[in-house]
């Protein structure tokens, strides 16, 4: 059974029609690429896997685990293994990071039925985990993503991932206004979690990322749907010539 298998999925927004009909199907254990031009959907199908609010599903299913997901709220979601890495992480000024880590983690193991950690066990899983992806402790004591740098918030993110350890990692462009040391260090702390057992989903517009985060698969959007499926020699074509065409054989 595939890990995720999207069927004919029909989404609006504010009555506008932004993907129309798409499938993917996503194995354990792999990586997946959605790259397209702007505008194409990629996004729109990261906030639609998550449960963000105000985005319209008029058909389709969303299988995880062999179970539709479409009318689970975001927390269930959350709980039953999908995690969303934002473009842009949110502020949360007044709460420190390693509460808000605590919270989170603390939440999803109550709804699975499993005992809530305390403080000193939890504080041995977050130091170890931030040791493993080279994080600044310091970050724990600082509020959720204030003041941080893009590369900060990033390493913030991966070290909430590794935490709750997903099954599916949604990363939506991700690389969104990172330096070249930045992207290495989130590809860095990606990989390290890379494993039998969890797929990712790597949204992006440009092929710098995917030489660090290698797919097994690319996909590419163009409005709404996927109009091509292939190995990772596609990113390389997509940076030379563009999206011209696939926006053409679209219209």
């Amino acid at each position: 059974m595939p890990l995720l298998e999207i069927k004919n999925l029909h989404v609006e927004v504010d009555g506008k029609k932004i993907l129309n009909g798409l499938d993917v199907v996503i194995e354990k254990g792999s990586v997946h690429a959605i790259m397209g031009p702007n505008g194409s959907g990629k996004s729109t199908l990261a906030h639609v896997l998550a449960g963000k609010p105000n985005y319209t599903v008029t058909q389709g299913q969303v299988l995880f685990g062999g179970e539709d997901v479409l009318a689970l709220q975001p927390y269930e979601r959350a709980a039953k293994g999908i995690f969303l890495a934002f473009q842009y992480p949110m502020e949360i000024p007044g709460v420190a990071t390693f509460t808000f880590l605590r919270t989170a983690l603390n939440a999803q193991r109550k709804y699975r039925g499993e005992p809530e950690l305390l403080t000193p066990e939890f504080l041995k899983r977050v130091r170890e985990v931030a040791g493993k992806l080279g994080i600044d402790q310091d970050m724990l004591r600082r509020p959720v993503n204030v003041g941080f740098s893009g590369g900060e918030k990033k390493r913030n993110e991966i070290m909430q991932m590794a935490l709750l350890a997903p099954r599916l990692c949604v990363l939506d462009e991700t690389d969104s206004g990172l330096d070249i040391d930045a992207l290495k260090i989130v590809a860095e702390g990606v990989n390290h979690l890379r494993s039998p057992e969890r797929a990712f989903v790597v949204i992006t517009h440009y092929q710098r990322l995917l030489n660090y985060i290698v797919p097994d698969v690319v996909h590419v959007l163009a409005r709404g749907r996927i109009v091509r499926t292939g190995g990772k020699e596609i990113a390389l074509e997509l940076e030379a010539q563009g999206y011209a065409q696939y926006q053409e054989e679209m219209a």
